[in-house]
């Protein structure tokens, strides 16, 4: 038993850091991505280089992307923005090499305004499209004030103009073609009726893994398949 004390004693005398470096298993697949969409969006980098969290008003959105990394850290609730109700699903964990590999591909403390484009394989962009569109983006319907059609519309919001004007230009090739809205503290990428069809009919292409389910719902009827 010596040894163990004798360990404690040199990692609390040397202050080692005895945390597992890695948690989250790194390779990229759709749920991968998925992931990394929400983390792009709605999720944050502590300035202490190894903790990330990712808040929700959904529940299932925390819990998805919990299973998406294979992750096992609590969920808890918070506050967000000044408001005394916890009313916020978050998750917190600390992973040293996922960390530095997020930033490897773009992703930053304080990314908010500063993101910008990010090092997603072209063969996954579409799932971590589908991640910022669950993490920070909406599927809406709505009538026409004047010919009372139903109308669609498909966007992103970001409080970093470069990182929707990436994404905007990653989609064109594909025929989706989105516009940029100017808020009072965000951008906000939008798709028109026919763009934002083609983009629900790319985002959720058969056999998807992950998605938020009542974001889902509003497009499903608008799916060709």
């Amino acid at each position: 038993m010596l040894w163990i004390f004798s360990l404690l004693f040199v990692i609390i005398q040397y202050k080692i850091d005895m945390r597992p470096l890695n948690k989250v298993r790194i390779e990229w697949s759709p749920r991968f991505a998925y992931a990394i969409g929400l983390i792009a969006t709605d999720g944050n980098l502590s300035i202490d280089g190894h903790h990330m969290s990712f808040t929700s008003k959904d529940l299932e959105l925390v819990e998805t992307f919990k299973s998406c990394l294979d992750i096992k850290n609590k969920t808890c609730k918070k506050t967000r923005g000044g408001e005394t109700e916890k009313k916020y699903f978050h998750v917190q964990f600390g992973d040293v090499i996922f960390y530095k590999f997020l930033l490897a591909i773009g992703l930053t403390p304080h990314k908010s305004k500063t993101i910008g484009a990010l090092d997603i394989p072209d063969k996954y962009f579409i799932d971590f499209l589908r991640g910022c569109i669950d993490g920070d983006g909406s599927i809406k319907t709505f009538k026409h004030p004047e010919s009372k059609n139903l109308q669609l519309r498909v966007n992103i919001c970001s409080a970093s103009k470069n990182f929707l004007e990436w994404i905007k230009m990653t989609n064109e090739p594909f025929g989706v073609r989105g516009y940029l809205k100017n808020g009072k503290r965000v951008y906000a990428l939008e798709y028109a009726m026919a763009d934002s069809i083609n983009l629900l009919n790319r985002i959720y292409y058969k056999d998807f893994p992950a998605s938020l389910h009542r974001k889902f719902m509003r497009g499903k009827k608008y799916l060709r398949t």
